[in-house]
Parts: C-alpha cells; sequence; structure tokens
C-alpha cells in the first residue's frame, strides 16, 4: 500500500474513530428518535431500564446519551481546543456560558473555539410529535496551539446556505457531491472558521469534506503539499476503491497528501474526510480538556471548579428552546442571526 496514494487503513469499529494530529475526536452519531412528547422528550416507558450517562448502547434505534428526558448532552466545560459539529438531520439545541444560544441542523455546522473556558449543552429536540426523529451528526474535535489555548471563547454557525456542496459528474453521468466545510474544493472554499482556529492558518490546510457519491460515480481528491495527515472515512455503504485498493468493510483509510487520490463507488456510498498540518505539540488530555501539560490540566480544573467558565443565565443544565422556532443564533454580544438572513 505504501508506494501509493493509500498508506494504510483500519476498520472502522466503535466511536470514537482514529484521528491523525491536529484532530483529536471524531465521533458519528445516528439515531432514530421516536415522536417526541410534549417536553419534545423520549415518553418515560422507552427510558424504563435505560442507565442514562452510559447509554451509549444502541437500543430501540436511539441513544439518549447523557440527557433524562431530551437526548443529548447537558452543560459540561471545554478548554484548550474547539469543537466542530456537522449536523446533518434533525436540529440541536446550544446554549452556553458566554449567554448565546442556537438551534441548529439540517446541513448547518457549528465551530466553537472552547480557548480559555466555555460550558454548553448540546441537546437534541424532538420537535415533531406526529413522526419519528431521525438525528444525525459528527462530532469532530481539533487542537489548539499552545499560544491559543487560552483564547477567548467563541461559537460560529456556518449555515448550509452558505457551505458549498460542489457536484462531480462523471463520463457516465454517475454523481457525487462534496460538502466543503473547511478547505476548498475545486475552488469552492468553505466559510471562515473562528479566527483563532488553527483551520484560519493557510499553511495548516485544514479540510473537511462530507461526500456522497452514488453507484458507478468516480472523483479524484485533489493533491495538497506533502505531508499533512489526511484521512477518509467511508462509514456508509457497501464497497469502493480510494486508490486502487477496494474496500468492501467501513474503513478509516490514510491518504498520502502529496498525491491525488481517485475514488470510485461500486455501490451509494459516503466519506468524511479530515486533513491538517500536525500541531506537533504535547497533548495532555483529561475528559473535555485538551492542554500541553498536566499541571495546566490541574489548572483548567481548578479554574472551572471556581469560575465555572462563566455564568449560566439559561435556566436548566439542559435547555431546550420552544418548539415552534426555526434555525437561528443569538450570540453573546447579543446579535441575531438566522440563516439567508
Amino acid at each position: 500500500m505504501s508506494a501509493g496514494a493509500v498508506i494504510e487503513a483500519f476498520a472502522l469499529g466503535a466511536p470514537p474513530w482514529p484521528t491523525d494530529d491536529p484532530f483529536l475526536f471524531c465521533v458519528h452519531h445516528k439515531d432514530d428518535y421516536p415522536p417526541g412528547n410534549l417536553k419534545m422528550g423520549v415518553d418515560e416507558e422507552l427510558l424504563r431500564g435505560r442507565r442514562i450517562g452510559m447509554d451509549f448502547q444502541l437500543r430501540d434505534g436511539f441513544r439518549m446519551y447523557h440527557g433524562d428526558s431530551v437526548p443529548g448532552f447537558p452543560r459540561h466545560p471545554h478548554r484548550g481546543f474547539e469543537t466542530i459539529t456537522l449536523a446533518r438531520h434533525g436540529l440541536l439545541d446550544h446554549s452556553d456560558s458566554l449567554g448565546a444560544k442556537a438551534r441548529f441542523g439540517r446541513g448547518d455546522v457549528q465551530w466553537m473555539t472552547a480557548g480559555a473556558g466555555i460550558s454548553h449543552s448540546e441537546m437534541f429536540p424532538l420537535v415533531r410529535d406526529d413522526q419519528r426523529n431521525l438525528a444525525e451528526l459528527f462530532q469532530i474535535w481539533i487542537n489548539l496551539p499552545a499560544e491559543d489555548k487560552m483564547t477567548p471563547p467563541v461559537f460560529a454557525m456556518l449555515w448550509s446556505e452558505t457551505i458549498p456542496r460542489v457536484p462531480v459528474i462523471n463520463a457516465d453521468g454517475k454523481k457525487s457531491e462534496v460538502d466543503v466545510m473547511a478547505g476548498v474544493f475545486q475552488d469552492a472554499p468553505a466559510p471562515a472558521p473562528p479566527p483563532r482556529s488553527w483551520a484560519s492558518r493557510e499553511e495548516a490546510e485544514v479540510a473537511i469534506y462530507t461526500i456522497r457519491m452514488e453507484a458507478g460515480a468516480t472523483l479524484t481528491l485533489p493533491a495538497a503539499s506533502p505531508g499533512l495527515g489526511r484521512t477518509l472515512y467511508f462509514f456508509e455503504g457497501d464497497e469502493i476503491e480510494v486508490g486502487g485498493v477496494r474496500f468492501d468493510r467501513h474503513a478509516g483509510i490514510k491518504l498520502r497528501s502529496s498525491l491525488a487520490t481517485w475514488v470510485a463507488a461500486k455501490s451509494d456510498c459516503e466519506l468524511l474526510m479530515l486533513q491538517g498540518r500536525a500541531i506537533r505539540e504535547p497533548v495532555a488530555h483529561q475528559g473535555p480538556f485538551v492542554m500541553n501539560t498536566r499541571d495546566e490540566l490541574r489548572q483548567a480544573i481548578r479554574d472551572y471548579q471556581r469560575t465555572r467558565f462563566g455564568t449560566w443565565p439559561h435556566g436548566s443544565d439542559a435547555p431546550v428552546h420552544a418548539r415552534g422556532l426555526g434555525r437561528f443564533a443569538v450570540h453573546s454580544d447579543g446579535r441575531h442571526e438566522e440563516p439567508g438572513a
């Protein structure tokens, strides 16, 4: 394998999936939730026997994660890195210790620089009460270099309407589509990430794509600078060929970034690509904190115990917004944002 574009491959087992520097974490969440009750949560009879907070095992088609009625992740802290949430289906309700809040989904991306510290919640409101609620998202963590680990926290919305979705049609008329959340594909640049993100540095060459291919479709991933980490995650479909190597099981495929790579779908397929230049600094990681040293981790814990990384004006540790609201964001400075506005 090492002579061509494919360096190595690994099976995609239980999440999180392996990642390379500068990425720290990658999880694919896909849950088929029941119709929501009056509180946009799961009816009590479907919760019996579940161990909330330890519920990462699929049961009845869905997981509750740490939610006790509405699925999701109630208030929790972060410091020293960024979270990138690719919300493919369903809606997420965000609230944070900066006073910001948002509802997003259906193709939106939330990019949050935790920096010096932020607490936030991510809940999955079951807004449909007359049919099931499909939720699907990727949660990706990307590191910050030491000089930016204590930058002020910020969150940004990359609304679906602003994300390039690049069609690729081969000679047989078979179609692929590349959604560009970071980086550039075929001269189509992604919306700008937060200003202190590693992805904001041109030399980092960070790229995040999701790719849909119909059976018989082909495309070429363009060459980038040598030495970048580039991993293609084949997570949906039966069979694909990458750089001349056939895969009939879901796999993470590490690619040589300096070579253009030909991809051919033998069935309808979906893929995620993560690419970036390594930060190459020590990583000290404990739960929701990612620093460079153990002393910095201990300080992060002390700081959170003392300050909670700001106030929490949301009334509940697991707040959800009104059922009838659409996608929106209210930033910490009071700025109101809606897609397409």
